[in-house]
């Protein structure tokens, strides 16, 4: 009989061992989420079943062209002091839109994709070396995003390849108007974090490709390639971001748009949208992996 509980015991702690060896889901009580976000998960696994067989880029723009006339609504992100991953799949604004399209399209690829493997491909992505560490360590500048996810593998970033022109001027927005950004006036003691990180973007080589010299590189830029608007406001980088997609031989986008109020394909050339705007001044352009 004492063999017998012995044994029981034995196995007891093996089969325990084995369990804490297995791997532990992201979870779920450090994000925000609605039961729907996980509903157009599983939709999307189900329409994507053979995302392993796409290009990375292809699968970034049929993940778009799924999100179409999904609602534009800005500032999602925004949910308190306390940083947290927030899941929307529901509302997205240009970042989000392009963001949540790259971290599905990874977690689709990989074999047998949960709804964990997305939450983590998203905390990836949206922070700084893939870490929730407070306000500051979102990648709010998206030449920050694109700089970062380049490091982590995520992206490769094309813009010094494709027109080797560097980005002339600091960026400092955020820091020299912190009465646009709630939580900095709540939490003052963020202003110098953030305003380190943008002289660390600002000292640091980017490069851009100038709205006079896109029709001459256009053939560079492929379906599902991310792209980054600069923009000419004072201290900021860039001021939209939409995805690549190709008509007729030219480049058009797929994006949140707050003039539409929803996911849309342009009417509009990229170089037309670009040319047409008093506020761009060329692109950025970072390619899935």
């Amino acid at each position: 009989m004492k063999r017998l509980s012995l044994l029981v015991v034995i196995l007891w702690l093996f089969g325990s061992c084995l369990r804490s060896q297995s791997p532990v889901p992201v979870a779920e009580v450090d994000c925000i989420l609605q039961p729907a976000d996980k509903a157009i998960f599983e939709k999307l696994r189900k329409e994507f079943g053979d995302a392993r067989s796409k290009d990375p880029g292809e699968l970034v723009l049929a993940i778009g062209k799924f999100f179409l006339e999904t609602p534009y609504v800005g500032h999602t992100l925004e949910k308190g002091d306390t940083e947290k991953l927030v899941i929307n799949l529901r509302e997205l604004d240009c970042t989000t839109f392009a963001e949540n399209c790259l971290a599905l399209s990874r977690s689709l690829r990989q074999k047998n994709p949960e709804f964990g493997d997305f939450l983590r491909e998203l905390r990836f992505i949206r922070y700084r070396d893939g870490k929730i560490n407070g306000y500051p360590s979102r990648l709010h500048y998206f030449s920050d995003w694109i700089y970062d996810n380049d490091r982590k593998g995520t992206v490769e970033s094309l813009s010094k390849e494709i027109a080797h022109t560097l980005v002339p001027k600091k960026i400092n927005f955020m820091g020299k108007h912190t009465d646009s950004y709630p939580i900095l006036q709540r939490i003052p003691e963020f202003v110098p974090v953030i305003a380190a990180q943008e002289a660390e973007i600002s000292n640091r080589m980017t490069w851009f490709i100038p709205e006079d010299r896109l029709a001459v590189v256009e053939n560079k830029i492929k379906d599902g390639d991310i792209i980054g608007i600069t923009t000419n406001i004072d201290g900021m980088d860039i001021s939209h971001v939409v995805i690549a997609v190709r008509f007729n031989g030219r480049i058009r986008f797929i994006h949140a748009s707050s003039k539409e109020m929803k996911v849309v394909i342009s009417d509009q050339t990229l170089e037309e949208y670009l040319l047409n705007s008093k506020m761009a001044s060329g692109i950025m352009v970072a390619r899935p992996l």
